[in-house]
């Protein structure tokens, strides 16, 4: 898991932006895999398996669940008429919305509760399961543990080390210097829209990291 940093204004919104598809880059090459790809598009992003969790987690709290998981992909029955009517097939997405939140060990009473009824961390889960659900490569998610309390951030730093634990490409991005030293191996530093550093997290501290996005000259013992 890679963690990404900077001050505000630094640049990581924008490339956030750029690589789920919502802003086009004006200069400079993004590579999957070693390949050039092109993601104008959210729609073009998504089909090379790049998902994004928002800091407003971008939920609809008045539908359920399995809604907010397959929001925009619903999963239409049968062939001819029914699938022309665009009959939702509400048994195979809940099946699905099941084994990926079995897949994380996500613990939510109902799957046709209201997403507005959960607690602040189970909504995180929720948004963070969409994208799981969709992910197959990479997952950003940004500030996912913010706007929660102590113990509702822990289940949601645990979710995304279950996540890279499962081969999934994930770049945090956070302002807590603790929340990266525990979950990622490797971090990103922006400055002023450039890279300042990327280093390994082996013997790093909150200090180091703070000095890396403040420019300070902080001595890092050695590491490279």
């Amino acid at each position: 898991m890679v963690g990404l940093l900077g001050d505000n204004g630094a640049g990581k919104s924008t490339l956030v932006k750029c690589l789920s598809g919502s802003l086009r880059p004006t200069a400079g090459e993004i590579l999957v895999d070693g390949r050039p790809a092109d993601l104008g598009t959210p729609e073009k992003a998504r089909a090379l398996g790049i998902e994004t969790v928002h800091q407003d987690l971008a939920v609809v709290e008045s539908m359920d669940v399995t809604a907010n998981l397959f929001l925009g992909r619903e999963l239409v029955r049968g062939r001819g008429l029914l699938r022309r009517l665009g009959w939702l097939d509400h048994k195979a997405m809940e099946e699905r919305t099941g084994a990926t939140l079995d897949r994380l060990r996500i613990r939510i009473p109902s799957f046709r509760e209201e997403v507005g009824a959960l607690s602040g961390g189970q909504r995180q889960a929720v948004a963070v399961g969409r994208a799981v659900a969709w992910g197959s490569h990479i997952v950003l998610l940004d500030e996912p543990a913010a706007a929660l309390g102590v113990e509702q951030a822990s289940h949601v730093l645990d979710l995304c080390r279950r996540l890279a634990d499962q081969d999934v490409a994930v770049v945090l991005i956070s302002h807590s210097m603790q929340h990266v030293l525990e979950v990622c191996s490797r971090v990103v530093v922006l400055r002023h829209g450039t890279v300042a550093a990327d280093r390994s997290i082996d013997g790093l501290t909150g200090q180091d990291l703070v000095g890396l996005i403040t420019g300070a000259d902080v001595t890092l013992r050695g590491v490279g």
